[in-house]
Formats: C-alpha cells, sequence, structure tokens
C-alpha cells in the first residue's frame, strides 16, 4: 500500500500546533522506515516554509536497552531548528505530554563532509536538554511513527560551552526543583557520546545533509526521560560542563 508522505506530514504538523494527540499513524496505513524519513523531511520543509532555520541534529534509541525495547540495531534521528531553541522558559502550553532528559551538546565549527571529520569538526561541548513531545496518544508508537514524527523533538537547550574534551564517562544529574530525579553517566550514550556524534554526521550524509558551523549535535540521553511539570524549575548538571537550567 502507498502512503501519501505530504498527508501524513500535514497531519503530524497539524497536530504539533493544535497541541493534539492523534493516534499512530501506522495504524491507518503501515509504511516502512525509509518513508518515515520522508515524512519527517516533509514535517521539517513545512516548518521551514514558515520561516524555521535548521540548527542541528538529535539523536534517539542511543541506549542499548531502548535498542532492544524497539527491537532495532542503530540509532535514529531527527533534525532541530531554531525555534526549538528554548529560552530561559519553556512554555507547557504548547506541548502534548512534555519529558525531559539530560544531554550531551556539541557544537558544530565548520562543514563535516565526512564521518572522519565529525570529531575534528567539534568546535565545543556543553550540558544540555531536550524536552520530548511525541504526538501520539500516550507516547505510544511504532519506529516508523517515531522518526516520522522527527524522533519526538520538541525543545531543547544547553548552558555554556566548553573546549572539546573526553566525555566517555561524564556524570550527568537532573534535578526539578532542586530534588534529584535522574542521575546517569555520558557512557550510557552508545558507551561514548563521540560514537552518536560519528553516527549523525554518517546518517546526515547519507540523507544529503551536511552538519554545519554553527549546528548542534544533542548525543542522546543520558537517563531515562522523566514528565515535565507546570511551574517548575530544572537544573541539568554535568561533570566539568557546568549546568543548564530551565522554568516552566
Amino acid at each position: 500500500m502507498s502512503v501519501d508522505v505530504r498527508a501524513l506530514a500535514a497531519t503530524l504538523d497539524e497536530a504539533a500546533r493544535d497541541v493534539r494527540a492523534i493516534p499512530p499513524l501506522t495504524g491507518a496505513a503501515p509504511f516502512d522506515v525509509p518513508t518515515a524519513y520522508a515524512v519527517q523531511r516533509a514535517v521539517i520543509e513545512r516548518r521551514r516554509l514558515r520561516g524555521e532555520r535548521l540548527a542541528g541534529v538529535k539523536m534517539g534509541f542511543t541506549s542499548r536497552a531502548k535498542m532492544v525495547q524497539m527491537g532495532v540495531d542503530d540509532v535514529i534521528w531527527g533534525l532541530l531548528t531554531d525555534a526549538m531553541l528554548a529560552g530561559p522558559s519553556v512554555d507547557l502550553s504548547e506541548l502534548i505530554h512534555p519529558r525531559i532528559e539530560p544531554e550531551i551538546a556539541y557544537l558544530i565549527g565548520r562543514e563535516v563532509r565526512s564521518v572522519a571529520e565529525a570529531e575534528s569538526a567539534v568546535a565545543g561541548v556543553a550540558v544540555g536538554f531536550e524536552v520530548l513531545d511525541s504526538r501520539f496518544r500516550d507516547f505510544r508508537f511504532t519506529l516508523p511513527d517515531v522518526i516520522a514524527d522527527n524522533a519526538s523533538a520538541a525543545r531543547f537547550g544547553f548552558g555554556a560551552w566548553h573546549p572539546p574534551r573526553d566525555l566517555s564517562n561524564a556524570g550527568l544529574l537532573l534535578e526539578i526543583d532542586g530534588r534529584p530525579v535522574q542521575t546517569g553517566s555520558s557512557a550510557a550514550i552508545l558507551g561514548d557520546p563521540a560514537r552518536s556524534l560519528r553516527a549523525a554526521a554518517r546518517l546526515a550524509l547519507g540523507a544529503g545533509i551536511t552538519l554545519e558551523p554553527g549546528w548542534v549535535v544533542l548525543a542522546g540521553a543520558a537517563t531515562a526521560a522523566v514528565p515535565l511539570p507546570k511551574d517548575a524549575h530544572v537544573r541539568v548538571t554535568g561533570a566539568g560542563l557546568g549546568s543548564v537550567e530551565v522554568t516552566t
């Protein structure tokens, strides 16, 4: 069965804009992973036509446990736009059922033309966060669904940039209203977030997209994502990387 990529993209885009959860797309019209990425690109193109600019790449399924859970043997990825960059606060009225997770962020300093150039192209590293917000009801979806939905991307932020360094085992702490809710290590990100950075370059290049100067790569979650409550103060701290804070 063929599917209408643009129609599926419109359904997802409108669900996000209307802050409305929808059933998984594959329930009505099953499609494969390549088609899912085509839908994802079509969603991003709709956003670009409204004036948003590409700002980077986000990685998903970067833990072995998540890969096993979803029955995959590779990471997934999505695209970030400037409209997803959070300020000092996140407006939860714009989101359906947001969750937040601590991240390692990479700042791209020059164009990445090959996977081999990915690490040398990094201009800075920072502790960061990503706010996930699946457009699907109850955060339930198949692999093609979540890929089409831009890997549940919603908002992101990062702290001060630091010179590139070894981040293979950096401790990360997520606090909400001063209470620790998640602790973990960057080693949970494919064993070393640098592997996720290289995967980002590989997948982007394979799709004809070049990581550009000024872009951010979110390497993936170091812990499980937790619900993001209203009227909360969130702080993510990374060993040797300082912290980043956001309120709701």
